[in-house]
């Protein structure tokens, strides 16, 4: 589709409100798929283990991620493409580089976050009810591709917003309960200060996937590309979207440092590390504090969060690795026997990789993490180049990228070159 004809599409079909429900959606899955590992997890294992001392480092990865982000929605706008048939157009080498990356964070994200949900799910059920984590992680997985596959793009457009609102208020009522009874300082405890560099792997980590890999862009690029075809939206509709999804995570990233803060910060319990397990110290903590009855709120929270990734997860990845393929064989547009199939290789790679590869699980959702933070200068570099190209950025813009790449950069290599002192 032309530029000229999907400006056309949108100003003509779009309703004349301008602003409505219906014009939500790539930002808001987006922001569903960003609160899972980096929110649930790392947000609230940062607030637990340094009181509010990280909370500038969520606040800078959000606010130097931004443009590069925002830069997919501005990109199907302008061109009428997604951002990967854009880096297709720059080189192939960059096309088969973000293939293969995207073909294993596929794998590796969907199965993580299926399993943390599933690790939650049993938490939820009734304690007659036994049933173990692989079989729990099949049954999420299960529904996750059940309702991808039947219900396609409109049905996740749908449904993604009424989770978004149901995580958002029961964090927001959990927050407000933990805060009314923080947990009791230890007597013994003393506060560890996160600024050296023994703890920047963890705080590359957590930036790595704050709001969510920069990879991630250009998936979200494709949520955009596919909501202008079914619902005809303008750009400035669509950054609306794009700005209220992504305000949404990044307040939720700092409510979730603060349950961390609130519930377990100080308390003098050891905090468990791997994503399970943790979960499983999260919820037990959170009942100790403000008492049983509160069990169910903070898993209902948690599950939300696990199960709304699940699914933007492999429908993300499902699309992307379509448009890359499609591009490979230089056919004209996705058909949906493709979205069909890698959606269900994002889902059963994943359950493949909860089966056979559960204990290293937590090390390869790190590795992905920091590995999403690494790769983020180039990504960040790829889309502010594609979009510059086409379109003349304000000045303020312009220096705002370019502030963004150079601190992405500088905080990269200094990550490597401790890893390298480390090893050398």
């Amino acid at each position: 589709m032309s530029t000229q004809s999907l400006n056309k599409n949108a100003s003509t079909k779009a309703s004349p409100e301008g602003f409505s429900w219906r014009i939500f959606g790539p930002g808001i899955l987006m922001a569903t798929a960003a609160i899972g590992g980096s929110h649930l997890i790392s947000s609230t294992q940062a607030g637990a283990l340094y009181g509010w001392q990280l909370a500038i480092m969520i606040i800078l990865a959000n606010v130097v991620k931004y443009p590069f982000f925002r830069f997919g929605t501005d990109y199907v706008y302008e061109t009428g493409e997604s951002l990967i048939a854009g880096y297709a157009k720059r080189s192939k080498a960059y096309l088969w580089i973000y293939f293969i990356l995207s073909m294993l964070s596929a794998v590796i994200s969907t199965g993580a976050v299926s399993l943390i949900a599933a690790v939650i799910l049993g938490f939820m059920l009734p304690a007659s009810i036994e049933l173990s984590t692989i079989s729990l992680s099949l049954i999420i997985v299960s529904v996750s591709w059940v309702f991808l596959i039947a219900g396609r793009y409109k049905l996740l457009d749908g449904v993604t917003k009424w989770i978004m609102i149901a995580l958002t208020a029961a964090t927001l009522a959990a927050v407000v309960i933990a805060a009314g009874k923080p947990t009791v300082m230890a007597a013994d405890f003393v506060a560890v200060s996160p600024w050296n560099m023994a703890t920047l792997g963890f705080i590359v980590a957590l930036m790595g996937w704050m709001p969510a890999p920069l990879e991630f862009a250009a998936i979200t690029s494709m949520w955009t590309s596919a909501k202008v075809k079914t619902d005809h939206t303008t750009h400035r509709q669509g950054l609306l979207d794009f700005n209220v999804g992504f305000l949404v995570s990044a307040i939720l990233a700092l409510f979730f440092l603060a349950l961390g803060v609130f519930v377990q910060y100080g308390s003098g319990q050891e905090i468990e590390l791997v994503g399970g397990a943790y979960i499983a110290q999260l919820i037990s903590m959170y009942t100790d504090t403000i008492g049983e009855w509160s069990r169910l709120l903070v898993a209902f929270v948690a599950f939300m969060c696990m199960f709304g990734t699940t699914i933007t997860c492999a429908d993300g990845y499902g699309r992307a690795n379509s448009e890359c393929w499609r591009l490979i064989k230089g056919q004209s547009e996705i058909n949906k026997k493709q979205i069909a199939f890698w959606t269900t290789y994002a889902i059963g790679g994943g359950l493949v990789i909860i089966t056979f590869f559960t204990g290293q699980l937590g090390a390869m959702l790190k590795f992905a993490m920091i590995s999403a933070f690494v790769s983020a200068p180039i990504f960040g570099w790829l889309n502010y180049t594609l979009v510059k190209n086409h379109k003349k950025l304000s000045f303020a813009m312009n220096a705002y990228s370019i502030a963004g790449l150079l601190f992405l950069a500088a905080f990269t290599l200094l990550f490597l070159g401790n890893l390298a002192g480390m090893f050398g």
